[in-house]
């Protein structure tokens, strides 16, 4: 990321937990936690644009000097993983790999920054045993005994879950009502009907081992694998700590996961709150749903790669929907990010690295600056370098400035 001269503003993001847009200006480092894939398709434009909207809250902070710990998880054994597994007849660890592989391609053709820590579920899961097991001893976790009908592999097998009731945190993430919760539990990995928990909402803490399913030494919670959200706390915990700056990814990340991995690493801590601001992702749709792997309606990143479309024309076109707007992707989103693409190439052309920076140029960057600041506003910031490039293409002299703004803080490259 090219360093530019003076600094940019201190960022204010809409803060999901209380509604309001808030500013969030750490201390130095800056701590930044982003749920990650599950790795058993390949990237879509959904996909793309959370991971846009975190680059781009990265260089406003780099571009602020401040130093920044981002951490991204991937989660690399679930559900979702092993049935996709199983249906193709590949192994669930040679779908993960390839898949995995993948979505580093595409975000490093799209020059989104790599985060400092890129951590699998698999890796973390000693620490999740350790966490589960102190909220047993604590008392914020119980057990419910699996048989040999349910496909328990060893005696006496359990599963462990949190218990809500102790939890008084519970809800301050999502603010939804018990009924909105239920409503979309059981969709989003939850387990509603689970006999013999005490609340259809706790949340799974560990699977115990069950045939056919890939499992991993639990130490006194017997063989088995962690649930979804604390794979999430533990990362977090063990790589930011509590009270960390940003908790980020899309708007259906809001309930359950991001709610759960939060009061569950509040009843692991004793401390709150698990994130300082929670930043949300709108849904791309397309042909009149949501994007989704499950659903199957994709447009994926690879794919248009492959069409040979250019990379920064797939970024500019995400750049131009506000990240809290749903939108929906058409073709001609490409169309019109191609034009201005090549509109912004030909003014860039005329750059000349010893040109005195216009007022013009100047006040482009700053907007820009201002822009992104405000609520990661990105179309406010390609509306102002639109602005810069018709005036250079009707003759204003042309220096690099706005160009390496552009890289800097907008990702795109246009003086390769």
């Amino acid at each position: 990321m090219p360093q530019l001269s003076g600094s940019g503003e201190p960022l204010r993001v809409h803060d999901s937990a209380s509604g309001t847009v808030r500013t969030v200006q750490p201390q130095s480092p800056a701590r930044l936690y982003v749920c990650g894939i599950t790795p058993y398709d390949a990237t879509h434009l959904g996909h793309a644009a959370t991971y846009l909207t975190f680059d781009l809250l990265q260089r406003v902070w780099l571009d602020g000097h401040l130093d920044v710990v981002y951490v991204q998880n991937v989660t690399d054994v679930d559900e979702p993983l092993l049935e996709r597994a199983a249906r193709d007849g590949v192994h669930w660890e040679d779908l993960a790999a390839r898949e995995i592989d993948l979505f580093r391609q595409d975000m490093e053709a799209l020059r989104i920054l790599a985060p400092a820590h890129y951590v699998g579920a698999v890796e973390g899961i000693p620490e999740d045993v350790d966490s589960i097991r102190s909220l047993l001893a604590n008392g914020a976790a119980y057990r419910i005994p699996v048989s040999a009908a349910e496909g328990a592999v060893q005696a006496q097998a359990q599963d462990v879950y949190l218990d809500l009731s102790g939890q008084p945190t519970f809800g301050e993430v999502s603010h939804l009502s018990r009924a909105q919760m239920l409503e979309v539990f059981g969709e989003r990995g939850g387990d509603p009907d689970r006999q013999g928990k005490r609340d259809a909402l706790d949340p799974l803490l560990w699977r115990a081992a069950r045939e056919d399913e890939p499992s991993w030494p639990g130490e006194s919670l017997g063989a088995g694998r962690p649930g979804w959200h604390i794979e999430c706390s533990t990362i977090a915990l063990t790589y930011l700590g509590m009270r960390f700056d940003v908790q980020g990814g899309g708007t259906d990340l809001i309930f359950p996961h991001h709610e759960m991995s939060a009061v569950q690493a509040t009843a692991l801590t004793g401390e709150q709150p698990f994130a300082r601001a929670y930043v949300h992702q709108a849904m791309v749709g397309y042909q009149g749903e949501k994007m989704s792997k499950s659903k199957g309606n994709l447009v994926l990143v690879s794919a248009l790669l492959r069409d040979g479309v250019d990379p920064m024309v797939i970024r500019l076109a995400l750049l131009a929907h506000h990240y809290r707007t749903p939108w929906e992707w058409t073709d001609q989103d490409l169309v019109a990010a191609a034009q201005r693409w090549s509109a912004w190439l030909v003014a860039a052309s005329q750059a000349d690295e010893t040109e005195e920076v216009s007022d013009l140029e100047t006040r482009t960057v700053q907007q820009i600056r201002a822009r992104l600041a405000d609520d990661l506003d990105a179309p406010g910031a390609v509306a102002a370098v639109d602005a810069w490039a018709a005036a250079a293409t009707a003759g204003l002299p042309v220096s690099r400035a706005v160009p390496s703004a552009v890289d800097a803080l907008l990702g795109l490259d246009l003086l390769s």
